[in-house]
């Protein structure tokens, strides 16, 4: 292998590192829920995408009002409002959208997470348009060179919080007395509750916790592609889906392999597939890789590369 193909590999490698923190970050949020609840909430992509779009728009109020703000603190003050808007709106989901529908028949939730999907895109375009926006470097754009291959501070900061945030959950999840509790409330909800765990309260909490992470990945994706629209969540969360489902979903460790994983192989597919087939089935066509993933995972092994977690009923 020539010093060019490695420099090459090396280039994939890191593309789908940050892929792979993004789509990791996205799938904690589908694997706490389905963990706690033993419900796919299908509409998690959409709170990414209006983390992404409220930031939008408040960075450029900040802009106007502002306008000699550094771009960092924009970006950061950004960030900082889309979070508890997509905290609130995740709380509203569950508390009018899944808690009456919490002991129907499975089917019964799940067509109201996708009607749910839909209403806040239609939503999303309504507020935000149907265009694309284009979202501001508020980080510097130049790229530096790391052994051959080209990062960004943007591509470096998304790994780095990525990384910070799972970190802040796992702890959060494992040497916590809040993490305790939703432990106990994912591993049978009857006897958590006679312990003294308030349920509703519990359930509302994971909620709120994965809209977080997503407003943050909605952000991340933004800045990182440098554009943002109503539809942005859609792909992305069947993605970040796929991930949850190839570690195995309701397993937060489970989450974090499946993203970086799907990340790798999305890169690399892209790349040298791509290579391969004279560009058939280059960048454009990445998104087969991830669903193909996921068809083979479904028929090889349907409990994820390390193991599903599922909440007991009693």
């Amino acid at each position: 292998m020539s010093a060019m193909d490695l420099e090459i590999l090396l280039q994939q490698v890191l593309n789908g590192l940050v892929l792979g923190s993004v789509y990791s970050l996205v799938a904690l949020g589908y694997t706490m829920v389905y963990g706690v609840l033993g419900l796919i909430n299908f509409a998690h992509g959409e709170v990414v995408m209006i983390g992404a779009l409220t930031a939008l728009s408040v960075g450029r109020l900040l802009e106007i009002l502002l306008p000699g703000l550094p771009g960092p603190v924009v970006i950061l003050l950004a960030t900082l409002a889309a979070v508890p808007v997509c905290m609130a709106l995740g709380f509203v989901i569950e508390r009018v959208a899944y808690r009456p529908l919490r002991y129907a028949p499975r089917l019964a939730p799940l067509i109201t997470a996708i009607g749910v999907s839909i209403l806040l895109q239609h939503i999303a375009m309504l507020i935000w348009g149907r265009n694309y926006h284009s979202f501001p470097q508020y980080l510097p754009s130049e790229p530096f060179n790391v052994l051959g291959a080209s990062l960004t501070v943007v591509q470096v900061v998304i790994v780095v919080v990525a990384v910070a945030m799972m970190a802040g959950l796992m702890l959060l999840v494992h040497r916590t007395r809040l993490g305790r509790a939703m432990r106990a409330t994912a591993e049978n909800q009857s006897i958590a509750g006679l312990m003294g765990v308030d349920i509703n309260a519990i359930i509302s909490i994971t909620f709120i916790i994965g809209s977080a992470l997503g407003a943050v990945a909605g952000v991340m994706v933004a800045a990182n592609y440098g554009v943002a629209h109503y539809y942005m969540g859609f792909v992305l969360g069947l993605k970040a889906f796929t991930a949850a489902v190839l570690g195995g979903i309701g397993n937060l460790g489970g989450a974090v392999l499946g993203g970086l994983l799907l990340g790798m192989i999305e890169s690399l597919g892209a790349g040298y597939v791509g290579d391969l087939t004279g560009g058939v089935l280059g960048s454009n066509y990445q998104d087969v890789f991830a669903f193909f993933v996921l068809i083979v995972v479904l028929v090889l092994r349907p409990s994820g590369l390390m193991g599903e977690r599922v909440a007991e009923r009693a």
